[in-house]
C-alpha cells in the first residue's frame, strides 16, 4: 500500500506508444531503437529469407512494442549471408528486395513515427566491389589508392604483419596477395582477405564515401547511420586521424540532413571513445553490456555500476556535453543476453529493467524481447525470429540449416503476447512507460548518484541536462524484498510512480522493492 499522504498514484503505461512524427524529433534524443538482421526477421515471399517487405509488414508490431527507430544491418548487395562486404553502396541486395521496397518501408515507418537507420560499412568493401576489381589490376590503375597496399619488405620492416587482427578472421596475417598478380604489393584486410580495407588518406575515396552518405540521406530518406568498425579506419597508432575523419563525416551528414543520427561501433576505454563524440552523436557502451550480464547473473552489483556510469559520462561530457550513450544487452556480434543469463526469465526481466531505465539510448536486438538464445558462432546469434509455433509461422525464415538454439526452448511471440507475465509484455510495459515519461524518455538526461548503498540494490537518479525534476530508480537484484532507506539527498521523493512487480510500498523515507523488481519514485 502507498502512504495516504501522497496524492499521486502509480501510473500504468498507456496502451499506445508515444511518438512524434519523425521530422519533428531529433532522432536518437528520445525513444528506444531496435536492431534487425533482415535475413532472419520476417519472410514475405516464402523463399525462406527475411526481406524488406517482411519488415514493412511488421511495423505495426514494432509500433505496438514502442520502438522509435529501427536499425537495419547491411542491406546492400553482397556475396555473403551477413552482407558486411558490400559490392554496391547504392543498391539493395536482391535477396532482400528492391530500392522501391526500401522506399516503401521508410514511408510506412515514418507514417508510424518510426525512424529508419541503416548500417553503413565504410571500413572495407568486398573484393568483388568494382573499386577493388579495378585496383587489383595494378599500381597504375586509378582505383589503386582506394585501398591500402605495401610491398612485402615494407610490411616486414614496419612490423605490420600481425597487428589489428580479429579473432573471427581465422587468418594470421592481414596482408593479402591478389591471385595471379604480377606486382609484389599486398593489400590490407584487417578482418578477412575478402574484405579489403579502404584508404581514407586518399581524398577522392573520402569524397566517394561522403556522396554515398548524402545519397541515402537525401535521395532515399534514411534517418541516419550505424557506422561499422568506426574505430578501425586507421590503425591504433593513427587514432587522431580516425577522430578527424569522423568529425568531417559528421559535418557532411549534418549539412545533408540536419538532425540525422549517427552511432559508432567503437569498443575501447571511455577516454578513447570520448573523442569520437566530436563527430558522431552516439557510441555503443559495450563494457556496460558485459557488466549488466555479470551483475544480474550474480544478483550482486560487484562492479559498482553507478560509479562506472558516472565516470564514463563525465569522460564523454568533457568532449561533447550532448553525447548519447547507446546502451545494449547484446547484438549481432555478441552472445545473446538470453544465453548469457541461461534463459532465466527473472534475470532477463532485471536486465531489461536496467537497460530501459539507465540514462542513454537503449537498443533491443531483434528477439531479445522474447528471450531468444544464441552463443557464438555468429550464425547462432542471428537465428530466425519466432513469430508463432512453427506450424502457424508462415513468415519464419529458414535460411539456416541444422539445429537451432532457440526454437525448442523459447516461447514464440504469439504465445507470449497472451501471457501478461511474459518477457515480451514486461518489455512492452517498460518501454511504454519510458516513452510516456519526460525524464526517462530523454536520452540526454543524466545520471545523478544517490546516497543509497545497500547490498543487492542499484539506485540512481535521472535528471534532464537542463535541470528540473529528478526521478529515482531503484533496482532489486535479488529474490527477496528489500526495504531501501533514502538518504537526505532523496528528501524530494514523494511516491512510487511505476513498478515492474506488484508489492512495492512507499512510506516517508523509504521504499520496499519486491524481489527482482524495479521501482521508480518521484
Amino acid at each position: 500500500m502507498h502512504s495516504d499522504s501522497t496524492k499521486e498514484t502509480k501510473t500504468q503505461a498507456s496502451t499506445q506508444p508515444s511518438h512524434l512524427p519523425v521530422n519533428q524529433i531529433r532522432t536518437g534524443v528520445s525513444g528506444v531503437h531496435y536492431e534487425i538482421f533482415v535475413r532472419s526477421f520476417a519472410d514475405s515471399n516464402g523463399d525462406g529469407i527475411g526481406d524488406l517487405n517482411g519488415i514493412t509488414g511488421k511495423l505495426d508490431y514494432l509500433k505496438d512494442l514502442g520502438v522509435s527507430a529501427i536499425w537495419l544491418m547491411p542491406i546492400s548487395p553482397s556475396p555473403t549471408y551477413h552482407k558486411y562486404d558490400v559490392t554496391d553502396y547504392y543498391g539493395i541486395d536482391p535477396e532482400y528486395g528492391t530500392l522501391d521496397d526500401f522506399k516503401r518501408l521508410i514511408a510506412k515507418a515514418h507514417q508510424r513515427g518510426i525512424a529508419v537507420i541503416i548500417d553503413l560499412v565504410l571500413h572495407h568493401t568486398s573484393i568483388r566491389h568494382p573499386w577493388f576489381q579495378e585496383a587489383a589490376k595494378g599500381p597504375s590503375n586509378p582505383y589503386w589508392n582506394y585501398y591500402k597496399w605495401l610491398r612485402p619488405d615494407e610490411i616486414k620492416r614496419r612490423k605490420l604483419a600481425t597487428r589489428d587482427i580479429t579473432a573471427d578472421s581465422g587468418e594470421k596475417n592481414p596482408w593479402h596477395s591478389v591471385a595471379g598478380a604480377t606486382y609484389p604489393e599486398k593489400y590490407y584486410g584487417m578482418f578477412w582477405s575478402g574484405m579489403p580495407d579502404l584508404n581514407f588518406d586518399y581524398r577522392p575515396l573520402r569524397e566517394e564515401v561522403f556522396a554515398i552518405a548524402r545519397y541515402w540521406l537525401n535521395e532515399i530518406g534514411v534517418d541516419g547511420f550505424r557506422l561499422d568498425a568506426a574505430r578501425h579506419l586507421y590503425r591504433e597508432a593513427e587514432e587522431p586521424k580516425n577522430h578527424e575523419f569522423w568529425q568531417e563525416f559528421g559535418r557532411v551528414v549534418e549539412a545533408a540532413k540536419p538532425g540525422a543520427y549517427t552511432v559508432g561501433e567503437v569498443w575501447t576505454r571511455p577516454e578513447h571513445i570520448a573523442p569520437y563524440f566530436r563527430g558522431l552523436k552516439a557510441n555503443f557502451n559495450f563494457d556496460l553490456q558485459l557488466m549488466i550480464a555479470e551483475i544480474v547473473g550474480q544478483e550482486n552489483d560487484t562492479e559498482d555500476l553507478v560509479e562506472y556510469m558516472t565516470y564514463v559520462h563525465s569522460t564523454f561530457a568533457t568532449v561533447n556535453p550532448e553525447f548519447i550513450d547507446a546502451l545494449l544487452l547484446s547484438n549481432h556480434d555478441q552472445n545473446r543476453i538470453g544465453s548469457l543469463l541461461k534463459g532465466n526469465l527473472t534475470h532477463l526481466k532485471v536486465a531489461a529493467n536496467l537497460l530501459l531505465t539507465l540514462p542513454g539510448l537503449p537498443y533491443l536486438y531483434y528477439g531479445e524481447e522474447i528471450g531468444m538464445l544464441g552463443m557464438k558462432p555468429d550464425e547462432t546469434i542471428r537465428e530466425p525470429f519466432l513469430w508463432d509455433v512453427r506450424a502457424n509461422d508462415a513468415q519464419r525464415t529458414r535460411w539456416r540449416r541444422g539445429k537451432y538454439s532457440t526454437s525448442q526452448t523459447v516461447r514464440p511471440l504469439a504465445q507470449q503476447q497472451l501471457d501478461p507475465d511474459s518477457l515480451f509484455n514486461h518489455y512492452k510495459r517498460l518501454i511504454h512507460f519510458r516513452n510516456s515519461h519526460p525524464v526517462l524518455n530523454d536520452n540526454l538526461s543524466r545520471l545523478v548518484a544517490t546516497g543509497i548503498r545497500q547490498k543487492g540494490i542499484i539506485a540512481f537518479s535521472r535528471q534532464k541536462s537542463s535541470g528540473g525534476p529528478c526521478v529515482l530508480v531503484v533496482h532489486n537484484l535479488t529474490s527477496k524484498p528489500i526495504e531501501v532507506v533514502f538518504s537526505p539527498n532523496e528528501d524530494w521523493c514523494r511516491c512510487v510512480i511505476f513498478d515492474t512487480i506488484p508489492g512495492s510500498s512507499f512510506t516517508g523515507d523509504r521504499v520496499t522493492v519486491p524481489g527482482y523488481g524495479c521501482v521508480i519514485v518521484a
